[in-house]
């Protein structure tokens, strides 16, 4: 079993009284705090990178950045708006004339400018045109800031923009891989944060839990958990996992209208970012119905839980990634097959840095680095036969502090169970 860590050893501030760290809810998270420490964070790594600036399409990027945001979604997949942060110089953030507004107000933004989209729904066959000149102003910018160095990184780009960055004589760097290192390493007010933002995905579930009958379609379950999370400051769902009876086999099955009938596992995973861009991801299985759970479902959910204790017991500040993966917990054989994609990730405004993989499937892309101290994991569990009639998906997010593995989520599991 993990190493039981109290809430209030976390030092977020050590003026703060135990039953507020306790509680975070309860007392005002210093979201400026959080947003110096991240903007310090992408500069330091990427002065350690010898990059000059760093630009950033990527909205949870940005937002993580400088703590600005503007149709979350929408701007996943359409390149409108976008932030360059200099290593010596201002962090600008680029906007539509219709977002300046929102930007005002953000200490980490030293000046907003208007943006230039290249995508082609909006520049259509002027897209390389625009992107010339798009390309023309950040070279500029870099030039005037960095000097000899032309090292610009970016964490996404299309194929207009990347060409006119290189012919404005950019070299362009990885900029993915400065913010994966910079976003896992979590300061303790971000902690703290994270933790009153699970607790609203936490009472969500309790809605849930209390109000999900047989009867009830998947999809009227599902609603039930969206709408109690965004009553509370949640902000958009990143998948539908939310499956009952023979659907939760195999897993990855999205929401379904299947009609819950008493008996069935309800198997979800929330995926849900909550308050303040945070990743609520936690995992739970439940029998619906006035019944106890069958032979069958025990063994599932034991093994289940099982696996997730004992790979939350070994994280541990210093532990390298496959050393980890090697001790894990070895599922029986009858369910190495359906396995989950992972064995855990980082946790922080997504799924982020580490990922870590099943030794089985080390030839797809597993790597070695160190688990830090102040990392947040999820560590993750999927149990059903291949071919079965049923499975349980559980999953924990898990502080690594000095003190050893902490869980951040309170919602217990089914003791009941087995």
């Amino acid at each position: 079993m993990y190493k039981e860590v109290h809430w209030y050893d976390l030092q977020a501030n050590l003026s703060m009284p135990k039953t507020q760290l306790l509680n975070p809810g309860n007392s005002i998270i210093d979201e400026v705090a959080i947003r110096q420490y991240r903007l310090n964070r992408v500069r330091r790594l990427s002065e350690l990178e010898d990059i000059t600036a760093i630009l950033l399409f990527d909205p949870v990027n940005i937002r993580y950045s400088n703590g600005s945001r503007n149709m979350q979604v929408w701007t996943m997949h359409n390149f409108c708006r976008y932030a360059l942060i200099m290593n010596n110089g201002p962090s600008i953030m680029f906007d539509g004339s219709t977002g300046h507004h929102l930007l005002k107000d953000l200490e980490t933004i030293d000046e907003i400018r208007l943006a230039w989209s290249t995508d082609y729904t909006v520049a259509g066959y002027r897209a390389a045109e625009i992107s010339s000149k798009w390309a023309n102003e950040i070279a500029d910018l870099v030039k005037n800031y960095g000097g000899e160095n032309k090292r610009l990184a970016i964490d996404r780009l299309d194929v207009d923009t990347a060409q006119a960055l290189m012919a404005a004589g950019l070299e362009l760097v990885d900029g993915k891989k400065i913010m994966e290192h910079a976003r896992s390493i979590k300061s303790h007010e971000e902690i703290r944060a994270l933790k009153h933002s699970l607790s609203t995905c936490e009472a969500a579930m309790a809605e849930l839990q209390a109000q999900v009958c047989p009867g009830m379609t998947e999809q009227q379950a599902l609603a039930i958990l969206l709408k109690a999370s965004v009553e509370r400051g949640g902000e958009y769902p990143e998948t539908r996992l939310m499956t009952s009876g023979p659907r939760t086999n195999p897993w990855f099955q999205e929401t379904s209208n299947r009609v819950i009938e008493c008996g069935d596992f309800l198997s979800f995973d929330t995926d849900l970012i909550g308050p303040m861009g945070f990743y609520n991801d936690i995992s739970r299985s439940w029998v619906i119905g006035d019944v106890i759970p069958d032979d069958e479902q025990r063994r599932l959910y034991e093994v289940s839980r099982a696996q997730l204790e004992t790979n939350i017991s070994l994280l541990q500040a210093g532990m390298q990634f496959l050393e980890f993966a090697a001790k894990a917990y070895e599922l029986p054989d009858e369910y190495l097959a359906n396995r989950y994609a992972d064995v855990g990730h980082g946790c922080g405004m997504g799924v982020e840095y580490p990922f870590l993989w099943y030794p089985e499937d080390e030839a797809l892309g597993a790597y070695d680095g160190v688990f830090e101290e102040n990392m947040v994991v999820c560590i993750e569990s999927y149990v059903g036969a291949s071919g079965g009639s049923q499975g349980v998906k559980l999953e924990q997010p898990v502080w690594i502090s000095a003190d050893g593995p902490v869980v951040l989520s309170d919602y217990p599991l089914e003791d009941s169970y087995g």
